[in-house]
């Protein structure tokens, strides 16, 4: 019964988009009702799947169903469905931020000429995510995958009459491309050495040591390849920002709960395939992109710039928590990420509406008088995502914290503690840029008094997901029961050996030791990070144009984004192009001219053949055709037909042999 419910929930949206998009003009108010229907009966399915899942409240819930799709040789390549307890949550994420994104856009995309192929986009990108969250094999997650980001790519470049839209989608799909094919590369590495697809026999290879050592060290990262690509972390993590193009309610949708979480849940559904040297890698690449996307979005003055940042700092958090065994932290993170992260660029989509589509902050100031029910939804988000004790944001961040300095304490490296500072500075970060953000916005006076005067709330299909999603972001992080059911899973659960299972339940004794410790310090770098954006932003204390001009370096250093994008405009874009030039050339060249001299040679061969035959062996025929043709002329005077004539020559040849017989007597 479950499953027959998922699939329904995958198969909607996919039935949805098609009909929107073949007859979508031609449906009342060009079928926004359908894929805003489907998807609110999808999030009815997806509760009636985590109440059927949750009410064994057992982690070890597995319902796995599975069919043979492809027989080559010895050879069965199975596919099929998974669903446990991270199944259950986040077919209730996906379908959740989806169908308040549908909604929302019926307010915020009203009156757009492509308003039609635009929800069925939609559809196609939420059944493209609610498949990926669902498969159980490998092969099936990269077929999603690709799904996922063709869907991304529509949605980003949807108002692709303008140049820059139009370019960040192909910004966004190429870039995702490098992290995908080192992600395709450890697939098939993956099923080379283990001669399946399935998570569970790939995970059973592991636990019986049949799948170890360098190579499966190297199959881990490669995967995680996919993950930096999605999930934007560095140093591919340059495709996300420029993804600010698209529509607003597409921004919410992508870089909450759906696209960008696909790497983050990658890593978690293929846990226990990462050995520890992996994990290291995991844990750093995570820790760095967490750090630098808050640096540069200290200084960003368009309010989806701020969240587009704020959200690869967030999924660096997760990607950290992951990489130093917080299993439950990253996940956890990711489903509270998903409810105020949507929040606030919902919020934004609002404040942008009310500005007649003005994102720069420095345009704004004074909107909490104007839109009173998108300022409270948004501070609540600000506060969640800020670590504020109570709300949801405060218990995942903790949780990821301590994750950190439990891992340092337990292995007493320098890395590991570096990780956890690098985390817990960027904790305070965080704080700063949001309420800068939301105090440049909603306080102060009125900086452009004409919008300002214009602007109004947005209508209720607008405001009632930003209530409904506040309402999560409040309580999303109560209660022991994520903990409890979402269990980091280990090789223990695939063999019968208990040594890895040991090994965990260590870590995790850490890192309950180090609980305290990391709450305490984030809750004052959460409180310092405020405090200092109220004294700049709020008070007006201090004037944060001296401090940008007192240090210019480093503020041009951080407004130009660490010049990641003209660092690969110099090396990848200049030097592909290089390449590019330099095999036409080659080919031009090198290749057409060995084809082009073969062609003239062949040409000359040929007119000295055709010479030779028409010059000298035709002229040698002519020629003997020429004497025979004379001595038949000859002879033709001679042979008259007359017997007269040939007795007279006979006669005449007699009298001549008997001349030439006197003569030589």
């Amino acid at each position: 019964m479950i499953v027959d419910y998922v699939v329904w929930i995958i198969l909607l949206p996919l039935i949805s988009f098609t009909i929107q998009i073949f007859f979508g003009k031609r449906l009342p108010r060009q079928g926004d009702w359908l894929p805003t229907s489907v998807m609110f009966v999808d999030l009815l399915l997806a509760l009636i799947v985590a109440g059927k899942v949750f009410s064994a409240y057992d982690p070890d819930f597995r319902i796995a169903r599975s069919f043979e799709w492809v027989v080559l040789g010895t050879t069965t390549i199975k596919f099929g469905l998974l669903i446990d307890n991270l199944t259950a949550v986040m077919l209730f994420i996906v379908t959740l931020v989806s169908s308040l994104v549908h909604l929302f856009s019926i307010g915020y995309m009203h009156g757009d000429p492509r308003y039609s192929r635009y929800f069925a986009y939609l559809s196609l990108f939420s059944f493209s995510m609610l498949g990926l969250v669902s498969v159980d094999n490998f092969l099936g997650i990269y077929m999603f995958w690709e799904l996922v980001g063709v869907s991304s790519f529509l949605l980003i470049g949807f108002w692709f009459e303008k140049h820059s839209a139009s370019n960040a989608a192909k910004k966004a799909f190429l870039v995702n491309r490098v992290g995908d094919v080192g992600m395709f590369i450890g697939i098939l590495l993956i099923f080379a050495i283990t001669h399946t697809f399935n998570f569970d026999e790939v995970f059973g290879k592991i636990a019986s040591g049949e799948f170890a050592g360098a190579l499966l060290t190297a199959a881990g990262i490669l995967i995680f390849c996919g993950a930096v690509g999605k999930s934007a972390q560095f140093p591919l993590h340059v495709w996300l920002p420029d993804a600010m193009e698209g529509p607003t309610p597409v921004s919410a949708l992508i870089h909450a709960a759906t696209m960008v979480a696909a790497g983050v849940y990658l890593v978690g559904r293929t846990f226990v395939l990462y050995t520890e040297t992996a994990l290291l890698i995991i844990a750093g690449i995570g820790t760095i992109t967490a750090f630098i996307a808050a640096t540069i979005a200290v200084v960003q003055m368009d309010i989806k710039k701020v969240l587009a940042y704020s959200t690869i700092s967030q999924l660096g958090y997760m990607i950290a928590a992951l990489g130093v065994g917080g299993y439950n932290a990253g996940l956890f993170h990711l489903m509270t990420h998903a409810f105020f992260k949507a929040l606030l660029f919902l919020g934004a989509g609002s404040v942008i509406h009310a500005m007649h589509h003005e994102q720069d902050m420095r345009q704004m100031g004074g909107l909490r008088h104007k839109l009173p029910i998108t300022f409270v939804t948004f501070l609540i988000a600000t506060m969640a995502i800020s670590g504020v004790p109570g709300l949801s944001g405060f218990f995942s961040k903790d949780a990821i914290l301590a994750a950190a300095l439990g891992k340092a304490m337990e292995t007493g490296t320098l890395y590991h503690y570096l990780i956890f500072a690098t985390l817990i500075f960027t904790a305070g970060l965080t704080a700063f840029y949001m309420f800068r953000a939301l105090f440049l916005t909603f306080y102060g006076t009125p900086r452009n008094q004409e919008k300002y005067d214009h602007a109004h709330e947005s209508p209720s299909t607008m405001t009632i997901p930003l209530i409904a999603l506040a309402l999560f972001t409040v309580i999303g992080g109560y209660g022991s029961w994520f903990e409890e059911l979402i269990r980091k899973p280990s090789l223990a659960m695939f063999s019968t050996g208990a040594a890895q299972e040991a090994a965990h339940a260590a870590a995790e004794g850490a890192a309950h030791g180090a609980h305290t410790i990391a709450m305490v310090l984030s809750i004052l770098f959460a409180f310092a990070g405020i405090f200092i954006a109220a004294l700049y932003y709020y008070w007006n204390k201090y004037s944060a144009e001296a401090v940008s001009e007192k240090f210019a370096a480093l503020y041009r250093f951080l407004w130009n984004k660490w010049y990641f994008d003209e660092l690969y405009q110099a090396t990848a874009v200049r030097g592909t192009l290089l390449l590019s030039r330099a095999m036409g050339w080659f080919d031009l060249k090198v290749i057409d001219g060995i084809v082009n001299g073969t062609a003239r040679m062949t040409t000359l061969l040929s007119f000295g053949s055709g010479t030779t035959d028409n010059r000298v062996v035709d002229g040698l025929v002519n020629w003997v055709a020429r004497i025979v043709g004379w001595f038949g002329a000859t002879l033709r005077e001679i042979q008259t037909g007359k017997v007269q004539a040939y007795i007279l020559m006979a006669l005449g040849a007699f009298i001549l042999l008997y001349v030439i017989q006197l003569a030589m007597v």
